[in-house]
């Protein structure tokens, strides 16, 4: 089985939602279908904290001295 990636699950979910629309499955396989997106949900959540976790800046501090400053998600949003 290959491993699931954040842009596959993506893909999947996109798949899931342009069905679930259509409006075409029955009530059953609409069910099954919602979970499934539901669980991909899940995943690329995780993976999107995973990410967001090591994301870090390169802060100059001087000539050659640099530290790591941990990514700050409401100061990207003032960018």
């Amino acid at each position: 089985m290959p491993e699931k990636t954040f842009e596959k699950a993506m893909e999947r979910l996109e798949e899931i939602v342009k069905t679930l629309e259509g409006g075409a499955l029955p009530l059953e396989a609409s069910l099954k279908s919602f979970e499934e997106g539901m669980k991909l949900v899940q995943f690329c959540s995780g993976k999107l904290e995973e990410a967001q976790k090591k994301v870090s800046l390169l802060v100059k501090e001087g000539e050659e001295r640099f530290r790591v400053v941990p990514f700050d998600k409401e100061e990207a949003g003032d960018a």
